[in-house]
């Protein structure tokens, strides 16, 4: 295994929280673990050489390839059930009413990772507007730091174990089996994805703004300060009404939180 200098540690992890909001100054046993074997293979013999290519920026592939190892993307449909539930029950109820006008909606799944979340959203979204759907604009922009994990979103291809939390009725009807316990997401789900590389960090400069915002098991990696101004970014993004759902291992300090505390992980922009 190659040995990752303190200083080279130092350099790295400040040039990531900089410019991702990751935070990974106390994970230096798992940047060596997870980018020794990439390092090997990329021919690079310590990680100076690697460190110096990685903040000279000259290859993004190359830092997305660093940010795919050292952040996990582990997710599965029908994740975190309850949020969906809320959504069913309370959020698209009252999405209906206020759009019953302009029939369009605005949500938001921001660090999608492969694709789950808003093709999870997507098929509640078709179950609840039933055979009225199609009269409502319900698209769901999809975004992540990450094009090569955009690619396999916009693939849509997943395992059985992936989809093994679905009723066996949605299965049916917003999936297609492709051999060897592969599904792919139905044309009805993909066309009501739009999918975008963005980084969080970013100012969120989107045309409108949104009545949901999903950004679930990704501040985890944020310290207090990046998340607690990631939040402020989001709440400027919201219309009055709308949510925001974070990830139930994530929470937000009360104190600073400009949203209103809903039920745990959902949270709410007052006003009308």
């Amino acid at each position: 295994m190659l040995t990752l200098t303190d200083s080279d540690f130092q350099s790295l992890y400040t040039y990531i929280k900089k410019n991702y909001g990751i935070d990974l100054s106390k994970k230096k046993q798992l940047i060596v673990s997870r980018l020794s074997n990439t390092l090997a293979a990329q021919g690079f013999e310590d990680f100076s050489a690697y460190v110096k290519d990685i903040i000279s920026g000259r290859d993004p592939d190359m830092v997305t390839a660093m940010l795919n190892k050292l952040t996990t993307n582990y997710t599965y449909f029908l994740r975190e059930e309850a949020h969906f539930k809320y959504f069913q029950e309370v959020v698209l109820p009252d999405l209906a009413r206020k759009h019953a006008r302009d029939k369009s909606l605005a949500i938001w799944s921001a660090g999608c990772s492969s694709g789950e979340e808003p093709y999870t959203i997507s098929i509640y979204l078709k179950e609840f507007f039933g055979a009225q759907a199609s009269q409502w604009d319900t698209r769901v922009l999809a975004t992540d730091i990450s094009q090569k994990i955009l690619n396999s979103a916009m693939a849509a291809t997943y395992n059985e174990e992936s989809i093994a939390p679905l009723p066996a009725t949605w299965k049916t009807k917003y999936f297609v089996k492709a051999g060897n316990q592969q599904y792919t997401v139905a044309p009805i789900l993909k066309q009501n994805v739009i999918f975008r590389p963005f980084n969080l960090m970013e100012p969120i400069q989107f045309k409108r703004k949104f009545d949901l915002i999903f950004c679930r098991n990704v501040m985890i990696y944020f310290d207090q300060d990046t998340k607690d101004a990631l939040v402020r970014r989001f709440y400027n993004a919201t219309v009055p009404g709308g949510h925001l759902f974070i990830g139930h291992s994530e929470g937000l300090t009360k104190a600073t939180c400009p949203y209103q505390y809903i039920q745990p992980a959902i949270y709410r922009k007052t006003g009308k």
